[in-house]
């Protein structure tokens, strides 16, 4: 079972509050299909603020490793994880302009009662894994075959031949 951590954001952002923990790997069940293995564990803080507009913000931060599959080796590759968000609480996503949804430089997030800060957490390791992790200097797997060029056209001439 997966824990569980709630807040109401805006009171939690208004009051600048700070929250701090360490969520094991294997309860961030989302994340599974992206890893070699479910282990460690990762450390967040979550802080609210008012900004210098007075909007209510939410800065979380994520460090940790996470072991992901390399797409060129089909190894394990640990990924650091290094993650500083600022989410902009909202009332509702309908109140966003054209301007601020194509705005890639702030993140929004619609203000909840009950906030499960762990899925939080979990979404943002989400979005900042890579879709094809790989290390930085790897071969394929099946490099041993890579000195010797096979023709393409090496079994229509083998068919030629046998006719």
């Amino acid at each position: 079972m997966s824990q569980q951590i709630v807040i109401d954001s805006l009171s939690f952002a208004r009051e600048g509050k700070a929250l701090q923990g360490e969520l094991p790997v294997s309860g961030l069940e989302r994340l599974h299909d992206a890893l070699a293995e479910i282990a460690g564990s990762v450390v967040f803080r979550l802080a609210g603020r008012m900004s210098r507009q007075d909007k209510p913000q939410l800065v979380l931060e994520v460090t940790g490793q996470v072991p992901v599959i390399c797409q060129r080796c089909l190894g394990r590759l640990d990924y650091p994880l290094s993650i500083d968000s600022v989410l902009e609480l909202i009332a509702d996503e309908v109140d966003l302009s054209q301007d601020e949804l194509e705005d890639d430089t702030r993140d929004f997030l619609v203000a909840q009662k009950e906030l499960d800060v762990v899925a939080l957490v979990e979404d943002e390791i989400i979005l900042a894994l890579p879709s094809a992790p790989r290390h930085d200097d790897c071969a394929l797997p099946d490099s041993n075959t890579r000195g010797t060029k096979v023709s393409p056209f090496a079994a229509l001439a083998a068919l030629k031949k046998a006719t």
